[in-house]
C-alpha cells in the first residue's frame, strides 16, 4: 500500500526537524556535543591569529601556526571526552604536532605559547630516544603535565619526567582518523587510543579547569568532539585552574596586525611565532611599538625577556591624553615610573636575570595605576581617575624579546 500524501510530509519534516532536535542536546549515553560543526561557538581563540583555527566540513581545523591554543569557554572537572583527529603534515612523514589540553589556564604559561595543564599528546611521525636508548616521548598518545602543574604517571617515566608512555602503540599515522576517548576523575585522567586504554595520570594539579586544541606547527583537524561531564569531587581552591576574566590577544604571532610605528621602525621588529623580537638595531628618535587601538580602563600584560649580553633598558607605557603611564626598567631591576601626577623610582627584587621570562601588569585600580612584575605588586601611581584613554607600547632600547601581550577592557 503506498503511503498517505500526509505521511510523506509529516515524514519529510521529521528527517528535516532531527538536526535541530538533536542540537545541543545529550545523547542518550549522556554526551552533549562541544562542536555545532558549523562555528567556534564555545571556543576562545586565546593567543592564535584569527584564521590559526577555523571550521569546515563540520570539522575544527588549525593551521598550527603560531604556536597556541583554543580552549573552551567554561572549565570542566569530571568529564568524559571523546574526538577523531588526524594530521596532514606539510610534507610526508615530516612530524606532525598538536594537542589536547586538560585542565588549563585561561591564558598562556608566562613566556610560552602553552597553558598550564595536562597535556594530551597528538602527535604523527615522531619518538624521541634518550642516550641509552630509552624512549622518552611517542606519536602514541602520552600525557604529561606542562608548566607548572604535575601529576604522577602509571608507570615511571626512563627519564623521571611526569609523563606516561603508552603501554601499547594503537595509534594511525599521518591523514588517517584517529580516536581518543579522555576520562578524566577526581584528578586521574586515562586515554584510550582506537578503542584501547594505553595511559593514565593521577594526582593531577590542577584538577579542574578549561580543555583545549592546540596548535604546535602543522596541520591538524578535529571532529565529533563530544562530552559528557561527571559528579564533582570537591577540589581545593589551589587545585583549580585560574578562572578567565575577558583577556583578549594583542599579538598574532605570524605579522604585526594590530601594531603602529613608522615603516623604518617596523624593520626592527620581527614577529617568530610565540616571541615577538626587537633586533636593537634601529635608529629612529623612537622604537617603539604601539597599538593602533586606543583603550580606555584596560589592564594590559606582556611578558618580556633581557638578552644575556648587552641588554639595555626598556619602557612600558600608556600614552594618550593628559596622562601618558610611563614605566622604565633596566636589566638589573632598577625602575622609574611617571605619571602627570608623580614619580616612583626603585629596583625589582622579583625580577629574573638575563634571558629569563617575566610577566608585567599594568592596571588601574582606584584612581591608582598598579604596575605589577612577575605577580608581585611592585608600584602604585596616583591618577585623577583610572587610566586615560591611549595606545599601549613598547619602547626597547637595546635588543629584547616579548611575548604574550594581552588586553584587557574594564568598561
Amino acid at each position: 500500500m503506498k503511503p498517505l500524501p500526509w505521511m510523506a510530509a509529516l515524514l519529510l519534516a521529521l528527517v528535516a526537524a532531527l538536526p535541530a532536535l538533536t542540537d545541543g542536546k545529550k545523547d542518550d549515553d549522556g554526551f552533549v556535543p562541544m562542536f555545532d560543526g558549523k562555528t567556534l561557538k564555545g571556543w576562545v581563540n586565546v593567543n592564535c591569529a584569527p584564521d590559526t583555527f577555523f571550521v569546515k566540513d563540520n570539522e575544527i581545523i588549525t593551521t598550527g601556526k603560531p604556536t597556541g591554543y583554543l580552549r573552551t569557554d567554561k572549565q570542566y572537572e569530571n568529564f568524559i571526552a571523546e574526538f577523531d583527529w588526524k594530521h596532514i603534515p606539510p610534507k610526508p612523514g615530516e612530524v606532525g604536532n598538536s594537542g589536547f589540553f586538560v585542565w588549563a589556564d585561561p591564558l598562556s604559561a608566562v613566556g610560552t605559547g602553552y597553558t598550564r595543564g595536562i597535556e594530551v599528546q597528538v602527535l604523527v611521525n615522531l619518538t624521541y630516544k634518550n642516550k641509552k636508548g630509552d624512549i622518552t616521548a611517542t606519536s602514541q598518545g602520552d600525557l604529561f603535565s606542562i608548566h607548572g602543574a604535575h601529576c604522577t604517571p602509571d608507570r615511571p617515566h626512563p627519564d623521571g619526567w611526569e609523563r606516561c608512555l603508552p603501554s601499547e602503540d594503537h595509534c594511525k599515522g599521518e591523514n588517517e582518523w584517529n580516536h581518543y576517548r579522555v576520562e578524566a576523575n577526581d584528578g586521574r585522567i586515562t586515554l584510550t587510543v582506537n578503542g584501547h586504554e594505553v595511559s593514565g595520570v593521577s594526582k593531577c594539579n590542577p584538577r579542574k579547569g578549561y580543555l583545549a586544541l592546540e596548535s604546535e606547527g602543522s596541520e591538524c583537524h578535529f571532529k565529533n568532539l563530544k562530552i559528557k561531564e561527571l559528579p564533582s569531587t570537591n577540589p581545593k581552591k589551589e587545585e583549580i585552574a585560574d578562572e578567565a576574566t575577558g583577556f583578549k590577544t594583542l599579538y598574532t604571532g605570524l605579522d604585526l596586525s594590530g601594531w603602529k610605528a613608522d615603516d623604518e621602525v617596523k624593520k626592527h621588529w620581527k614577529p617568530n611565532d610565540t616571541v615577538l623580537h626587537y633586533d636593537g638595531k634601529g635608529e629612529a628618535k623612537d622604537n617603539a611599538l604601539r597599538t593602533e587601538k586606543k583603550f580606555d580602563d584596560a589592564e594590559f600584560i606582556v611578558d618580556f625577556r633581557f638578552p644575556e649580553k648587552g641588554a639595555a633598558a626598556c619602557t612600558f607605557f600608556v600614552a594618550g591624553g593628559k596622562d601618558p603611564v610611563t614605566f622604565r626598567l633596566k636589566p638589573d631591576g632598577e625602575y622609574v615610573a611617571n605619571s602627570r601626577w608623580g614619580e616612583v623610582s626603585g629596583r625589582l627584587k622579583e625580577l629574573k636575570p638575563a634571558g629569563k621570562w617575566n610577566r608585567l601588569r599594568v592596571k588601574p585600580e582606584a584612581n591608582i595605576a598598579e604596575v605589577k612584575v612577575n605577580d608581585e605588586f611592585n608600584v602604585g601611581l596616583r591618577l585623577p581617575q583610572s587610566l586615560t584613554k591611549g595606545e599601549f607600547g613598547i619602547r626597547p632600547e637595546g635588543e629584547m624579546d616579548f611575548a604574550n601581550l594581552f588586553v584587557r577592557e574594564l568598561k
